[in-house]
């Protein structure tokens, strides 16, 4: 009985020995294996980088283009991906009755001209040689009504005539005294310059008859739609034949187009991570579509006032509800990525801006 307990208590003693060598050999081969491992730096990878949710979009933004005017698409002479320039049609409206309206609207100019010219040039030298030998007739019959009148005096009082004809000659040659004054009067009309009044009445017809010409150029020009830069269309919402409107509530476009020259990436920053965003910053963006593939490009704005999250990851553990600081990231000439494409941006922070975060 003796022995057997001396079996026991050799081999609990045994396995006891075997235990503290195993422990032993396993901390000296973690210790020499740290030992032999470079020292980890300070600063990781992931807090190295910003990391955001982003959306592709032109460098002009999205511009999306209506009409001042409902009506009828006449014709739409772009399709989506057509290269475009600044000032070219790339709509029009059904618009004959506008150009209606400046035919219109020029001929009544060119009349208003006309009336303005003929008050300030007065009349032609035909009327005034019409007018004066008016004054020249008048002046040789008012000349022969008087000498009848005075013969017919000096005979009315040597007792020739009867004292009813003197007056009837004197009344002629009154009637005759009248016309060459009319004919006068008429003569110095013709030939006077226009009057101060006649003549701005005219001015001021002629300024309203443009200003109704350039009414009417206005709405025309509003029935073609232009683009205001060189880009390319994005979409095409409606197709030739189909009404658009101008609503304020309820915008109607007829077109989708950008600047794509260069790209741009709106890039959300959650709110606990914006001191670490600066102008500047070397950035790069990501894609499912394009696999471990770096797009890069740098921060060209940061807005200054927080707001809402507008990009969903589609994550289960994305909080909707927190605040973002709106990023505005510029990618390098070259890039060719789909507008509207859903990215991952990586922001390179810098070393002094990860101490001051901590």
């Amino acid at each position: 009985m003796k022995s057997g307990f001396l079996k026991r208590k050799t081999v609990i003693f045994v396995g006891a020995a075997v235990l503290i060598c195993t422990v032993s050999a396993s901390v000296i081969f973690a210790h020499s294996r740290t030992a032999a491992t470079p020292a980890t730096p300070q600063t990781s990878r992931s807090e190295s980088l910003v990391a955001g949710p982003g959306r592709v979009e032109p460098t002009s933004e999205d511009i999306k283009l209506g009409s001042e005017l409902s009506g009828k698409l006449k014709a739409v002479y772009v399709e989506e991906g057509d290269t475009i320039h600044r000032g070219q049609v790339l709509a029009e409206l059904e618009n004959d009755d506008y150009r209606a309206q400046v035919a219109s609207a020029e001929a009544d100019v060119t009349a208003k001209e006309a009336t303005l010219r003929k008050v300030v040039n007065g009349a032609r030298s035909q009327e005034r040689l019409e007018a004066w030998s008016s004054v020249r007739a008048a002046e040789a019959v008012m000349n022969n009504a008087r000498s009848e009148m005075e013969r017919r005096q000096k005979l009315f009082q040597a007792g020739v005539v009867s004292r009813e004809e003197a007056e009837r000659y004197a009344r002629e040659y009154d009637v005759a005294a009248a016309k060459y004054r009319e004919a006068a009067e008429h003569h110095s009309l013709v030939d006077d310059r226009a009057r101060e009044e006649d003549q701005s009445l005219a001015e001021a017809d002629l300024k309203l008859a443009r200003a109704r010409l350039e009414e009417a150029r206005a709405r025309y020009v509003k029935t073609l739609i232009k683009s205001p830069i060189d880009g390319t269309v994005l979409r095409k919402h409606h197709r030739n034949g189909e009404s658009v409107s101008n609503s304020s509530t309820a915008p109607d476009p007829i077109l989708t187009i950008g600047d794509q020259g260069v790209l741009n990436v709106r890039v959300e920053v959650d709110e606990t991570e914006v001191s670490k965003v600066r102008v500047g910053q070397k950035v790069y963006v990501t894609a499912d579509a394009y696999g471990q593939q770096k797009f890069w490009g740098h921060v060209i704005r940061v807005r200054e006032e927080l707001g809402r999250k507008n990009i969903r990851t589609d994550e289960p553990t994305e909080h909707v509800d927190t605040k973002i600081l709106e990023t505005l990231v510029e990618l390098d000439r070259g890039a060719r990525l789909p507008v509207g494409l859903r990215v991952d941006a990586f922001i390179v922070a810098e070393p002094e801006q990860l101490t001051s975060a901590r």
